[in-house]
């Protein structure tokens, strides 16, 4: 999907990614991440966009995000957007080929639903989906243009990652 000249411009733009990994609690050795897809829509659903998320187990937030088609080159872009801090720890994802080709297997596994370990991406789809109306897969809410789609998801993003920060150091006051 080709888009405006104002949405084609949206990837390029860095300072929301940086906006977000403000948001970030420190990363630690053990952390694991999680990775997923969503599917969405803009005017009709022949023009699919999806959006890729990458989740901090331990904090429940989101470290990097991506909007584009399912290729390799998206999961690229998707891994090079994951702060410097956070690239050490160990990935879960569905099976997606992408993910295999652009991660190593010594730092990502591919898995089922059924194995578990990408509960909390999948739980976290489910709440963009739920406080997102544009997210869910048969409305009348749907967003009319991609730049508006992407400027609704990154506030919810930011807002997303600071409650998440807020209750995280709440349940652990060290």
């Amino acid at each position: 999907m080709s888009g405006s000249k104002k949405d084609r411009k949206l990837n390029n733009n860095r300072h929301p990614q940086r906006a977000l990994a403000a948001t970030l609690l420190p990363a630690q050795a053990d952390d694991v991440l999680e990775l997923d897809e969503l599917w969405s829509y803009v005017g009709s659903k022949k023009y699919r966009v999806w959006i890729w998320v990458v989740l901090c187990r331990r904090t429940r937030q989101v470290v990097a995000w991506m909007w584009g088609d399912r290729s390799a080159d998206t999961c690229a872009m998707l891994w090079s957007k994951v702060p410097q801090h956070y690239k050490h720890a160990f990935c879960y994802s569905d099976l997606l080929k992408a993910y295999q080709k652009v991660l190593g297997k010594e730092q990502h596994r591919a898995c089922t639903k059924q194995e578990g370990q990408t509960n909390h991406i999948e739980r976290f789809n489910l709440t963009l989906r739920q406080q997102l109306g544009r997210f869910v897969r048969k409305t009348l809410a749907f967003s009319k243009n991609l730049f508006m789609h992407i400027v609704v998801l990154r506030i919810f993003l930011h807002t997303y990652n600071h409650q998440q920060a807020h209750r995280y150091t709440i349940s652990h006051p060290n």
